[in-house]
C-alpha cells in the first residue's frame, strides 16, 4: 500500500450537480482542507479538460484531478471562464500554471485560487519547442533559483499549496546530484510536494512523444529522494500502465500520478479508491458512470458544447468489454454530425454488454 500518512475521509458521494466554479463564485467550502495524492490523474494537453475531469470524478471519488496546463499569460489576460471555469464535483482538483517570471505566476496563482483549485503546480516537466520558446517547463531545470522564486511568490499570494512536477533531469544534466541541489532549492522556498517523471527530457532532438517513451525510466531515483527528503511528498509518475504497477513501484513513496493509461481505460479507476484510500463504497458499474454522466451532458449540449468535444473522453469506458469496438465506431462515426445528442450515446451504449 502506499505510505501517503493518515487516511483522510473525503466528502461522502459525488453528484452530477448544476453549479459551475467561477471567479465570481469560488466554491471553497467544497475545497478538501488536506489533498491526498495517493492516486492522481495526470495534466495532459488537449485530453485533461473540463468534461473528462467531470466523467473521471463520477468513476473515482478521491483521485486528485489535474487541469491541462495554462500559461500564466493565459490566465492574466485571456478567456478565464473557458479557461479556468469548472464544476464543483471535480474537487479534489490542481490548476497546473505554466511560466518562470514570479510576479506573473503569483497574479495567476492567485486567480487560480478566486476560482476554487485545491492547489497550483508548476509545470517543469513539458519538453516541447513551444514551452521551451516560453522559458518555462523541463528547461526550468536548469534555472532551479527561478523555480525558488516562483514557488516563494506564489506561496506567498495564495492559501493553497503551491507544488511542482518535473523531470529528473535534462539533455547531459541528469545527475542526481543536481536533482537534488534542484529539489533541494525549490523545497526551502516553500514547496513540500514534488511529481516526479522519472525520466529525464531532452530538450533537442526529441519530440513530446518521444521524450514520453525514449528516455529511460528510473523510478529508484524518486525512491532516493524519498529518503534524502523524507519531510517532503514524493508523487511518482511515467510509465505507469495500470494500478498494480502502480502500487508496486510507488512502495515508500506518497503517491503515484496515472497519466494516458487512466485516460485510454478511465474505468481502472473504480478501483482506486478501496486500493489507495481504503473506502469501501459501491463501485459503479460502467454503464452506470454512463446514466450518471448524461445529466452533465445534456447541460453542455444546451450551452452548444458538440457532442464530439465531450464523446471523445468516453471512448475507452468499455476498454476490454463485449461490444467496445461498436461504441467507439459509432461515437467516431457520427459524434460530430450536427445535431448528435444524447440519444447517440444511447444507441452506442445498447451496443456494449451490460
Amino acid at each position: 500500500m502506499v505510505s501517503l500518512g493518515a487516511y483522510t475521509p473525503h466528502r461522502q458521494g459525488v453528484g452530477v450537480g448544476t453549479r459551475t466554479v467561477d471567479a465570481q463564485s469560488p466554491s471553497r467550502q467544497s475545497r478538501d482542507p488536506m489533498l491526498n495524492h495517493r492516486f492522481s490523474v495526470a495534466p495532459m494537453m488537449d485530453w485533461t479538460d473540463r468534461h473528462q475531469r467531470f466523467f473521471l470524478r463520477l468513476i473515482s471519488r478521491r483521485a486528485v484531478l489535474y487541469t491541462e496546463m495554462v500559461t500564466e499569460a493565459a490566465v492574466r489576460f485571456g478567456d478565464r471562464q473557458r479557461l479556468l471555469g469548472f464544476d464543483a464535483e471535480e474537487h479534489p482538483l490542481v490548476l497546473q500554471l505554466g511560466g518562470s517570471e514570479p510576479h506573473e505566476m503569483a497574479e495567476a496563482a492567485r486567480i487560480g485560487e478566486g476560482f476554487g483549485y485545491d492547489e497550483i503546480n508548476i509545470n517543469v516537466g513539458c519538453p516541447s519547442d513551444r514551452v521551451q520558446s516560453g522559458a518555462f517547463g523541463a528547461c526550468l531545470m536548469a534555472r532551479p533559483s527561478v523555480v525558488a522564486d516562483c514557488v516563494a511568490a506564489m506561496s506567498a499570494t495564495v492559501s493553497v499549496p503551491v507544488t511542482v512536477k518535473t523531470r529528473i533531469g535534462i539533455d547531459e544534466r541528469d545527475s542526481y546530484d543536481e536533482l537534488h541541489a534542484f529539489v533541494s532549492q525549490v523545497a526551502a522556498a516553500g514547496c513540500e510536494l514534488f511529481v516526479i517523471h522519472a525520466r529525464k527530457a531532452w530538450l533537442q532532438g526529441l519530440s513530446p512523444k518521444q521524450n514520453r517513451e525514449i528516455p529511460p525510466l528510473r523510478y529508484e531515483v524518486a525512491r532516493r529522494l524519498k529518503v534524502d527528503f523524507p519531510h517532503l511528498q514524493i508523487i511518482l509518475n511515467g510509465g505507469l500502465t495500470d494500478l498494480d504497477m502502480a502500487q508496486r513501484e510507488a512502495q515508500g513513496l506518497d503517491g503515484v500520478m496515472l497519466g494516458r493509461a487512466a485516460y485510454h481505460d478511465p474505468y481502472l479507476l473504480a478501483e482506486v479508491d478501496r486500493r489507495f484510500y481504503e473506502d469501501e463504497h459501491p463501485i459503479p458499474g460502467r454503464h452506470e458512470v454512463l446514466e450518471a454522466f448524461y445529466p452533465y451532458l445534456e447541460r453542455q449540449l444546451a450551452q452548444g458544447i458538440a457532442l464530439k468535444s465531450i464523446s471523445r473522453h468516453l471512448l475507452g469506458l468499455f476498454q476490454g468489454v463485449p461490444g467496445a469496438k461498436r461504441w467507439r465506431r459509432l461515437l467516431s462515426e457520427r459524434a460530430h454530425l450536427p445535431g448528435a445528442g444524447l440519444d447517440l450515446l444511447r444507441e452506442a451504449a445498447d451496443l456494449v454488454a451490460p
